[in-house]
């Protein structure tokens, strides 16, 4: 490995990330200005059974191939090929699910029915998610971060000009349906990365390199099932969260349409601005796995040290300052990008608190490094238990105000854990 290698790929990580965030940033603007409060209320309630999905989908698969690869133990072409098929099927059996229970999930538990075809359309989403995060996985075990930059790049483009282009024409159809082809359009962007990705390898895909290899699968689903743990558990929580929500605030007195308000302007404006830093921390955080996992395993622990000192140090250099400008400028910026000032006591109180959430990231990257997924999981778990506890009760006694209380608890007690965790092993 050579001496700048993390330096120049987490440069190269953040300069693209940072293109990212920016295009990522103007999609938010343009989506949130033709859909309204109530339009990205409805797509945030949406967002954790999508993230939920999204986990049981990629099932742990791209950082167990971006760690297996990095050792450059075995033949990665049979690696990374070989996992698609069994992919494949686990997302037949989600897109199945999907079709089965939106009905009950939009009326029973989201008391919301305008969510129904949104929740349906994440069925198909899922594989194309799938295939572009396992070839993703590759790409960072082999440290050729220039084909995802490039992917991310590209997907974000499409969906910019999509939402642009098609929504105005959706619109008039109904809120509902727009949500749903807002969620469709990551077919097409995730379709650009992975050919992306297949025109970046370094030999001609034949179709007998799918057949899984047992040893292959038994390998990757000894590290891919307790990282997708964590992440499963994390998503359960966000998945509840809304359904949690909005039943209390149901039975105390709250109609409907406030409760999809409030929750867009959590979920849709506040906490996309507060957490607009951590394309660095992820940067950071994808570059790591690969460097830690091989210094981890060659048991060169001053290394392994170092670099995730290293990590923590340039994510609090971006956090720190981003998080004094939230504290000061909360109003301008809402204005400024959504065009509204609702949300400012919500940014003033969580912004110091997501200070910790910034190093979080790389925390949990480290831990998966080291093959100490598990200890990652049971962090999660114990803030996932926390954030319910404390949005019932919150919610309850403080309604709104409930939400915003429950994500501080987590991102405390989380990142406080995981840091605990890492400086134990080193």
């Amino acid at each position: 490995m050579k001496k700048n290698s993390f330096i120049k790929g987490a440069a190269l990580l953040i300069i693209g990330g940072f293109i990212t965030k920016a295009l990522g940033l103007f999609i938010r603007i343009i989506l949130t200005r033709k859909i309204g409060t109530e339009g990205i209320g409805i797509y945030m309630m949406i967002m954790p059974t999508y993230t939920l999905l999204v986990s049981l989908a990629t099932l742990g698969f791209p950082t167990a191939i971006s760690k297996l690869v990095a050792e450059d133990k075995y033949n990665n072409k049979k690696l990374v090929l070989g996992i698609i098929p069994i992919s494949l099927l686990i997302n037949f059996f989600l897109i199945l699910f999907m079709f089965i229970s939106s009905g009950f999930i939009s009326n029973n538990l989201l008391h919301e029915e305008r969510t129904y075809l949104g929740l349906i359309s994440i069925g198909f989403v899922l594989p194309f998610i799938s295939l572009s995060s396992i070839l993703r996985g590759y790409f960072f075990g082999k440290q050729r971060i220039l084909p995802h930059v490039i992917s991310n790049i590209l997907e974000d483009v499409i969906r910019l000009v999509m939402i642009i282009l098609i929504v105005p024409l959706i619109l008039p159809f109904g809120i509902e349906y727009t949500v749903s082809f807002v969620i469709l359009i990551s077919i097409f962007s995730e379709l650009s990365s992975i050919i992306i990705f297949i025109s970046c390898l370094p030999k001609k895909v034949q179709l007998k390199e799918f057949k899984p290899v047992k040893k292959n699968v038994n390998n990757i689903l000894s590290i891919s099932l307790p990282t997708t743990g964590s992440r499963i558990i994390g998503s359960i929580g966000y998945f509840l969260e809304p359904i949690i929500f909005n039943f209390i605030l149901l039975r105390i007195g709250f109609n409907n349409e406030i409760i999809v308000k409030e929750y867009g302007i959590i979920n849709g404006y506040v906490m996309p601005l507060l957490l607009l830093p951590s394309f660095f921390t992820t940067a950071i955080s994808q570059i790591l796995i690969p460097i830690i996992s091989k210094s981890y395993s060659n048991k060169n622990y001053n290394y392994t040290k170092k670099k995730i000192k290293q990590a923590l140090i340039l994510s609090l250099i971006v956090g720190i300052p981003a998080t004094l400008i939230f504290i000061i400028y909360p109003n301008i910026l809402l204005k400024l990008i959504y065009k509204t000032d609702l949300g400012v006591s919500y940014v003033r109180f969580l912004a110091p608190i997501c200070l910790l959430y910034y190093i979080e990231t790389p925390l949990v990257s480290s831990l998966q490094a080291m093959g100490k997924a598990s200890l990652a999981m049971k962090g999660t778990l114990y803030g996932m238990i926390i954030r319910i506890i404390t949005l019932i009760i919150g919610t309850y006694f403080f309604n709104v105000w409930g939400l915003i209380l429950a994500i501080s608890a987590n991102i405390i007690f989380v990142s406080l854990y995981q840091l605990k965790q890492v400086k134990k092993l080193l």
